[in-house]
């Protein structure tokens, strides 16, 4: 995640205005661990921003993944949500709660060269998504952990 003034710098150099609405949406989301959506973080910025419209969070997502500043989730659900973490990571999502984690240092670099081996592609990216309960869902359900 980047820090405010980087926001800043590279708004600027690609030519977009800085506006207090477009900081105050990646500040939401850098704070943001639970990969919201553009209708999550609309709602979290609602009490400090009460003109600021849905149109408005989902014009500043589409100019920060333009610009390489988030990364766009689709985990199987009707909206994309967020990750101010651009470093490439798997992400985990609950198939009841609907929550969405990272999941950092599996060394997928194996998988990597086998996908790159076997399709003849040059790989310029990757998303990996796993699907799964969480551990409070579980509980819920009267599972217990294994690891």
């Amino acid at each position: 995640m980047l820090e405010m003034q980087s926001v800043t710098r590279i708004l600027r150099e690609n030519g977009f205005k800085v506006t207090p609405q477009r900081l105050a949406v990646y500040e939401a989301l850098s704070k943001a661990y639970n990969h919201p959506n553009a209708e999550m973080l609309y709602s979290m910025l609602q009490p400090d921003y009460p003109t600021m419209s849905l149109a408005t969070v989902y014009k500043a997502m589409d100019i920060f993944s333009e610009l390489g500043l988030v990364q766009v989730l689709n985990v199987g659900e009707d909206s994309y949500r967020y990750d101010a973490e651009t470093v490439s990571h798997p992400h985990i999502r609950c198939v009841s709660c609907n929550r969405v984690d990272d999941v950092f240092d599996i060394g997928d670099e194996f998988l990597l060269d086998t996908v790159s081996a076997k399709s003849g592609y040059e790989l310029t990216g990757r998303q990996l998504y796993f699907f799964g309960r969480c551990p409070e869902c579980r509980k819920k359900l009267g599972r217990k952990d294994r690891h």
